[in-house]
């Protein structure tokens, strides 16, 4: 497909339109691709990053290492990450749309509201992080390991 007929090509940033896989803070193309096919016309929107079992360890290793990071973060620092993260979300949803009306097929009003109705979580957690109170919450699963954030 060419890209200037591409669904992509009408995005007002195309640097979200991301074909590689993000590990550890860096852009993995993946030994392997697949394509993805817009199903509204069956033409190939793009080939993406086809990551293995390797890829997933690495990257489970990495979040793992990052993690001290961001649990010595203050409430209000981790507020402050994630109400930007959800006004960036919001600040490029007709692009987020656009994507995904073109990978899934969706019309695009319902997938500008998905975009915001996914956003909607990440707001609500980062005004949770501001409310660090010291409760510790009940494990429903003593064979689970649960991290309250």
């Amino acid at each position: 497909m060419d890209m200037k007929t591409s669904p992509i090509a009408l995005l007002k940033d195309a640097t979200l339109f991301k074909t590689d896989a993000l590990i550890n803070g860096q852009w993995v193309a993946g030994s392997a691709r697949f394509d993805v096919n817009d199903p509204s016309s069956g033409l190939k929107l793009a080939d993406v990053a086809n990551l293995g079992a390797q890829d997933a360890e690495t990257a489970i290793a990495a979040a793992n290492a990052a993690w001290p990071a961001w649990r010595n973060k203050t409430g209000k620092e981790r507020h402050a990450i994630l109400l930007k993260w959800f006004q960036l979300l919001m600040a490029n949803q007709e692009d987020l749309a656009r994507i995904l009306t073109a990978e899934q097929g969706k019309p695009f009003a319902e997938a500008k509201g998905e975009i915001a109705y996914g956003a909607s979580f990440v707001e609500w957690f980062a005004e949770e992080a501001k409310r660090v109170n010291g409760e510790t919450l009940p494990q429903f699963d003593n064979s689970r390991r649960l991290v309250v954030l």
